[in-house]
């Protein structure tokens, strides 16, 4: 599959302190990837090396195939971007500002932009958004008016820097669904959050970043599969323990719940298991590790104060 966005040994440094230190990513079309990680993981940094707003201190990068900073005149028009928050006049309305920004970098007519301007609205929520200045908007509004700005290039790499910050449950909910539908579509959406469960309810791939390196870097399902575990509550512990102990992975009891680690298995195979054993099974309940879960069990759940 083609490389969207892929780093070798990508390092930044300033003075003594590294920020970023080797990191090698690989972003493939039509992945809905998740740059993982706490606030001052490194992230941001990474993030701006990437379209080339920061000059890295060692390694390379390459955006849709072309090397960056050197083709970033051709390649940026192909990028929708959204970091560190959108930044607009405060004066003038969402539409005006909207039609600044693609007047500077688009030719065509001016009812070709207010088509253009009218269609990005409408996908992030803001359809009926009035001349109110961009200073009376709340923080989930300009979070979705930098996207609507992101969205205006028809762009083939999305790259996002925390686009839910600010958003209520039911804005989340919308771009999340967005997203999806911009993957289906055709465009690689490169995501950034320290929100790893609501990563996890969107991306296909991801990356976890810790203290400016890159911890893990994998599908989604292969980062949540290592840990499920079964939970059993029955009479017959003993005899459980001695069924799940042979097939799964290391078990456990408190009184009469028994715990095994799935270990590769399907939970319904050892739930045939058992009651081929005989083991009276009253309940069944299957605990799936989070994106969190995994991100602290490979760090220790070390702490950052990078950027």
């Amino acid at each position: 599959m083609t490389a969207v966005v892929r780093t070798e040994g990508l390092t930044k440094a300033y003075g003594r302190l590294t920020v970023v230190e080797d990191v090698d990513l690989d972003v493939r079309q039509g992945d809905v990837f998740g740059f993982l990680g706490p606030n001052g993981s490194g992230k941001t940094t990474t993030i701006r090396m990437l379209l080339g707003l920061v000059a890295p201190s060692a390694g390379r990068v390459e955006l849709l195939g072309r090397p960056m900073p050197g083709a970033a005149h051709t390649v940026l028009e192909q990028v929708g971007a959204l970091v560190e928050g959108p930044g607009f006049y405060p004066t003038m309305s969402g539409r005006r500002n909207l039609a600044l920004f693609d007047a500077a970098g688009h030719s065509g007519s001016r009812g070709t932009r207010r088509r253009r301007i009218g269609e990005a609205l409408e996908r992030v929520g803001l359809g009926s958004v009035d001349r109110r200045p961009v200073r009376a908007y709340s923080l989930g509004m300009r979070q979705r008016l930098g996207l609507a700005h992101a969205l205006m290039r028809q762009p083939s790499l999305l790259v996002l820097d925390e686009p839910t910050n600010g958003l209520d449950p039911q804005g989340i909910r919308e771009i999340r669904a967005l997203l999806a539908d911009l993957a289906r579509e055709g465009t690689t959406v490169f995501l950034s959050s320290h929100l790893l469960g609501e990563v996890e309810l969107i991306c296909t791939r991801a990356a976890m970043m810790a203290q400016g390196r890159l911890v893990a870097q994998d599908t989604v399902e292969n980062l949540l599969a290592p840990t499920g575990r079964l939970v059993i509550e029955t009479p017959d512990v003993d005899a459980a323990m001695a069924v799940l102990g042979l097939r799964g992975g290391p078990v456990e009891h408190d009184g009469d719940r028994v715990r095994v680690t799935l270990n590769g298995h399907r939970p319904e195979d050892l739930n045939h298991a058992l009651v081929h054993a005989g083991v009276r099974v009253r309940e069944l309940v299957v605990e799936r590790r989070s994106l969190e879960d995994a991100y602290l069990g490979l760090t220790g759940g070390s702490g950052d104060a990078r950027r």
